[in-house]
């Protein structure tokens, strides 16, 4: 587990214990938009280490990650590492006949992305290439607030939660879920929901926070 040592952006308990849900999403959002791109650069490096000395990913074969966008902390130099070790990646595709699923195409060098209607870049879906959540190994994805214990803020989708509200029932079908964030998105404490699936654990440039098992 990662150092508990305070970081300029960490907020206290006193700070954020009256805060809005939205409120909280909007600061947190707003200290990682404003870091420089040598800050993301080298928080994603980090990660990538973190990522490759993480147990859970040690015999993962088909592994989803995601694109950064709006300040999220990079997977991709992960990416790189990972294909040399023969790991097939994946990006999530929002499902076109279930709404608020997801389902994962292979990415590649090659692979053509296109916007969703979110403005999110994704392969174009196919049938034939698409992978089920079930058939996933472990899935790598952004948070944009976490405590250690289990707590999560994302960006209010609820598409994660939707895909994998299967994991709670059939566990022994349940990749590793994996969030990613950068370490001043750490809070105190966050309310867990009922349908919140729960985390393996939460990798930051930082270290690894362990919340199941």
């Amino acid at each position: 587990m990662s150092d508990n040592i305070a970081h300029p952006f960490f907020l206290p308990s006193s700070a954020h214990q009256n805060t809005s849900r939205n409120q909280l999403r909007r600061h947190l959002r707003q200290q990682r938009n404003a870091l420089s791109p040598l800050q993301q650069r080298h928080a994603s490096q980090q990660l990538a280490k973190r990522l490759l000395a993480n147990p859970d990913l040690y015999r993962a074969r088909h592994i989803a990650i995601y694109l950064p966008n709006d300040g999220e902390i990079s997977p991709l130099p992960y990416v790189q590492a990972a294909r040399r070790r023969g790991i097939r990646v994946y990006l999530p595709v929002l499902h076109p006949l279930i709404p608020g699923k997801l389902v994962f195409s292979p990415y590649t060098s090659h692979t053509r992305l296109r916007s969703n209607r979110f403005g999110i870049a994704e392969p174009a879906f196919s049938a034939g290439l698409k992978r089920p959540a079930w058939a996933m190994d472990a899935i790598l994805f952004p948070l944009v607030g976490f405590d250690e214990h289990g707590g999560r803020l994302g960006m209010g989708g609820g598409f994660y939660d939707r895909t994998f509200a299967f994991c709670r029932t059939r566990p022994r079908l349940a990749p590793k879920l994996i969030g990613l964030a950068h370490d001043f998105q750490r809070v105190d404490s966050l309310p867990i929901e009922s349908w919140d699936v729960p985390l393996h654990s939460v990798v930051t440039e930082r270290g690894c926070y362990r919340t199941v098992g």
